[in-house]
């Protein structure tokens, strides 16, 4: 209830104060659809996080701009803020929180957000980063890696919060990105000691900075991504990403994922993965279509397998239908259908 009241708050101080700002935008997108797991009955579920945003820029002269943006996720079966159950609970600004200078020398902003990584990677998976099953960015395409993982439980982890992130001006289609975050502690829980993973005392303060940068290129036809990140726990991910597109309809992507975890795990330490996938325009709809492997070392291979397809009702709207086969272990398909919507 608190946080409704807050949210209702925001948002009327924000609508009060639109005439003093350059420029001054609430958005969001909702979602919703049934999806069916194998071993699971069917449930109301989503394609795309379900997001309430505000965002605005003030013009301070001489090409220098005030930017802010901030971001509430939302649960659309059940009108609640998302992931709001005791200890599990997010914070009202999940999708990020930020507030920043804009000019010459690029873009700096202090807050929460993606990493460098994590907001560089979604543009070559075939699902954009969506987190639906059936797309692959929250596991194979960052190679299991977490980017947080000192945060709550229940918490994203694809986030720095208590960061200064930056992105160059774009040179001749090159840019460069960059987020360092503080040593700060996130209100983890203790994680016991393992015959698997080292302990990790209560609500500890990381070791090191974490940080991420990314390089990316972009043409008209052509598109890739360089990556590096190190998180609290000092696991380190590398990332290389390539898209082409050969006919304006059509775009082919792949990446390469690379995770060193030895300094917290004490045993399958290393972690490769790797995506190839398509999205293809025809007709009003697209066709998304994937497949990946991750490979931990010395734990059984994940293979996955994902077929998308998008129906445009208007430009804001959308119908989508998705199947998608993951074999580790065992066997799971999930089936999905649902409605998007851009406001």
């Amino acid at each position: 209830m608190k946080k409704s009241l807050v949210a209702l708050a925001l948002f009327g101080a924000f609508a009060a104060t639109a005439q003093a700002q350059s420029s001054v935008q609430i958005y969001g997108t909702i979602d919703a659809g049934l999806g069916k797991a194998t071993g699971s009955t069917t449930a109301v579920t989503k394609r795309d996080n379900n997001k309430l945003g505000f965002k605005g820029t003030e013009d301070l002269g001489n090409g220098l701009k005030a930017i802010f943006q901030l971001e509430i996720r939302y649960e659309s079966d059940t009108g609640t803020v998302e992931n709001t159950s005791g200890i599990n609970s997010r914070p009202l600004f999940q999708g990020q929180s930020r507030v920043g200078l804009q000019g010459d020398f690029g873009t700096v902003r202090l807050g929460r957000g993606l990493t460098a990584f994590q907001e560089s990677s979604t543009a070559f998976e075939p699902w954009s980063g969506m987190p639906t099953t059936a797309g692959f960015q929250t596991d194979i395409t960052v190679a299991a890696y977490s980017s947080d993982p000192l945060s709550a439980p229940g918490n994203s982890r694809n986030r720095f919060s208590n960061a200064v992130f930056y992105n160059s001006p774009v040179f001749s289609g090159f840019q460069i990105n960059a987020t360092v975050a503080a040593k700060e502690a996130n209100n983890n829980f203790a994680v016991p000691a393992t015959a698997a993973n080292r302990a990790v005392p209560l609500n500890a303060v990381p070791e090191v900075n974490p940080y991420s940068v990314s390089a990316t290129y972009n043409n008209a036809q052509f598109a890739a991504m360089a990556a590096y990140e190190r998180n609290a726990l000092e696991a380190k991910l590398w990332s290389v990403a390539a898209s082409f597109n050969p006919i304006t309809e059509l775009k082919l992507m792949a990446s390469y994922q690379h995770q060193d975890d030895s300094n917290f795990k004490l045993v399958n330490t290393d972690t490769k993965a790797w995506l190839v996938g398509a999205n293809y325009d025809v007709g009003p709809g697209k066709i998304r279509a994937g497949y990946g492997q991750k490979t931990p070392d010395g734990v059984t291979k994940t293979k996955q397998a994902s077929l998308g397809y998008d129906y445009n009702l208007s430009k804001r709207t959308y119908l989508y239908a998705d199947i998608s086969n993951r074999k580790d272990a065992v066997s799971k398909t999930y089936i999905g259908l649902g409605l998007h919507h851009n406001f």
